[in-house]
């Protein structure tokens, strides 16, 4: 079965165009709005062995949050998950998965080929 799980922001304009994507190519996609329906730690960090990051590399380091709150403090690997966690906002969208590997969709362009490469394997 094709399925892909999206981590998604309706909100983001690069989030929909993946989630418009991953409808066209996946004959089932789970949509996880994680900023609703909260990420546990054990999630998160699920999510980032599928991508092969360390928790610094999912952060949105743009976001006016992270450069008020968290930029300048010296973190370590569990208090940077901690604190996309409790503030979900601060993680990289969107997130696709297909079985035990995710991309991150930025940019959109990436997307398709990744799919199809993963759908074909």
């Amino acid at each position: 079965m094709k399925t892909i799980t999206i981590y998604h922001n309706p909100r983001c304009g690069k989030s929909r165009a993946g989630l418009a994507i991953a409808k066209e190519l996946a004959e089932t996609v789970e949509v996880r709005n994680y900023l609703k329906e909260e990420l546990s730690l054990v999630e998160l960090k699920k999510i980032l062995k599928q991508l092969d990051y360390m928790p610094l590399e999912l952060v949105r380091k743009n976001e006016s949050l992270w450069r008020a709150e968290f930029k300048k403090r010296d973190l370590t690997d569990k208090e940077v998950a901690q604190a996309m966690i409790a503030n979900p906002k601060l993680i990289e969208r969107p997130i696709l998965v297909i079985r035990d590997q995710a991309i991150i969709g930025r940019p959109t362009e990436k997307i398709e080929p990744w799919i199809k490469s993963k759908f074909s394997e």
